[in-house]
């Protein structure tokens, strides 16, 4: 079911080794896909998000004396671990439910409303108005009594 995300965090995986492998290049990508999988407020854009290279003094040092190599990057490997356990939930446990959720309501609201109703309810969803959600109740409102009282 969820092979299609499967794949695109397959690939960012394997970006990861990538010669000229550009971090902010790859946090863009790879928040991108989180984002459409899991929706804005997930946790896994927090984590993305914070990955950074930490090049003070301090880091510097403990990086010579503990003699990491190029192949033991920090960041990589925090970013890895991050899409590999992200890539084992959906493959155990399918995509999450509030997509399922939004497809149902949107097949029960074009049973229910005229052609031009749902036409304006999409707009006012995909709309960055700050009210939408107030706006979209008020609209549902007056327009199921209408159709009821036709």
């Amino acid at each position: 079911m969820a092979e299609k995300q499967i794949a695109l965090l397959r690939e960012q995986l394997a970006k990861l080794d990538e010669k000229k492998f550009d971090l902010d290049a790859w946090k863009t990508h790879t928040l991108i896909f989180l984002e459409r999988i899991f929706g804005k407020d997930n946790s896994k854009l927090k984590l993305i998000q914070d990955l950074h290279y930490d090049y003070s003094s301090w880091s510097l040092r403990d990086t010579a004396a503990a003699g990491k190599t190029k192949d033991k990057d920090p960041v990589k490997l925090r970013a890895s671990e991050i899409l590999e356990a992200t890539i084992l939930e959906l493959e155990t446990l399918g995509l999450p439910e509030g997509e399922e959720e939004q497809q149902k309501l949107w097949k029960l609201l074009q049973d229910e409303l005229t052609g031009k109703q749902v036409k304006e309810i999409e707009a006012l969803a995909k709309s960055d108005d700050k009210e939408k959600t107030k706006k979209s109740a008020e609209f549902l409102k007056t327009s199921t009594k209408k159709t009821f009282l036709c």
